[in-house]
This record gives C-alpha cells, sequence and structure tokens, in this order.
C-alpha cells in the first residue's frame, strides 16, 4: 500500500543516512535498522490516522526493511515514506526495483509541499541503487506522483505466488513507475513479475 494518506516524530538517534534542513523543519533517510523503537511507534500511529484505520499489519510490514525519509517539526513527524527492494522479472531478467511505500502527511500540514520533498529524497534513492522505482497509488494519490514524471505502468502486471503465477488485473492502471536517472524503463510489450508478498501484492 503506497497510497497518499493524511495523517498524524522522532528524534534523530545519531544513525541517520541524510539530514536536510529547511529552516526548523528536517528531512532526514533513514534505514529501518536505525530507527528506534519509539520512532517506529510513531510513524506507525501517524500512518494508522492516515489512513482512517485502514492500514494492516501487512501494510506496515511492507514498508520496512528499507529506507525511510522522515520529515520532522518540532521534534515531531509530519511526513513519511518508505523505499524497499523488490525483484522484479521482466522477460529474461530480474530486476532491482525500489518500491515506494508507507507515504503519507500529516492532516494539518497537507498540500504545503510535505509529499513532493518526501517522494524527491525517495527518488534520489531510486536513481542511485535501482533500476526503476515503482508504486501503487490510489485516485487521490495519483496527482503527486503524475506531477513528479511517475507513469502508468501500460503493460501486464503479475506476481510469483507460492503455487504459480498470479495475474494482477486489478492493478494495472493503479501501478505507477518511474526509470532511475540514465536508464529506461522495460519494455510493456512484456509484463512485469513481481515477487511474491503477504496481504497486497502491490
Amino acid at each position: 500500500m503506497t497510497e497518499y494518506g493524511t495523517t498524524t516524530h522522532g528524534t534523530p538517534n545519531g544513525t541517520t543516512h541524510g539530514t536536510t534542513t529547511h529552516g526548523a523543519t528536517t528531512v532526514r533517510t533513514v534505514h529501518t535498522a536505525h530507527l528506534t523503537p519509539a520512532e517506529l511507534v510513531e510513524v506507525r500511529a501517524l500512518l494508522d490516522t492516515a489512513f482512517d484505520g485502514d492500514f494492516a499489519d501487512e501494510d506496515w510490514e511492507h514498508g520496512l526493511g528499507g529506507m525511510h525519509a522522515l520529515i520532522s517539526e518540532g521534534g515531531e513527524i509530519v511526513a513519511h515514506g518508505s523505499l524497499v527492494q523488490r525483484r522484479v522479472l521482466h522477460r529474461e531478467h530480474s530486476l532491482r526495483v525500489g518500491y515506494v511505500e508507507a507515504v503519507a502527511v500529516r492532516a494539518d500540514r497537507r498540500r504545503q509541499g510535505l509529499g513532493g520533498r518526501i517522494m524527491a529524497a525517495l527518488e534520489e534513492i531510486v536513481d542511485g541503487a535501482y533500476v526503476f522505482g515503482a508504486l501503487s497509488a490510489s485516485e487521490a494519490g495519483a496527482a503527486l506522483y503524475l506531477g513528479r514524471g511517475w507513469q502508468v505502468w501500460p503493460g501486464e502486471l503479475s506476481a510469483l505466488g507460492p503455487a504459480g503465477v498470479v495475474r494482477l488485473p486489478e492493478e494495472e492502471g493503479t501501478t505507477y513507475v518511474r526509470p532511475a536517472a540514465g536508464r529506461s524503463l522495460p519494455d510493456a510489450e512484456a509484463g512485469l513479475f513481481f515477487d511474491w508478498r503477504d496481504g497486497d501484492v502491490l
């Protein structure tokens, strides 16, 4: 579940991968392993609020194990997004893909550019570490991604499930992709086959 939620911390614990400050606002990128238990609790609470309680344990699990982008103001996290690695088969190749998850901005800070700043931090990681980025977006969140150059994947989508290939026609039209800097997207004549996971596959 990527989507773009409205929502509602954390203070840096000294193990950050990158920190940028704009006035009183701090943007931080950090791996899950370097977030404190208290920070993880706070991020989960923000996401639960942002998605109006429709943020399952599986959705939370999907956003862990990779990089987080967080914006803090006054010691409180007001925006968040995750980027996790996924393997995607295309023709004969297994591609390393950066998958965006759990993008949310606290309700009183929406439409002030914070979502774009979260995405810019995640896109920088895509450019440096992956073949392309991918995400699944709701209708409400699509404008953010389209405005940043993401595009709907025009081909077929499937997953490699425990019992074999599972077609995902319901994800077609809501799955967005963006090439890493200097790269091209895979050709859409051949579909993408995502790795399997519990809950929403995309």
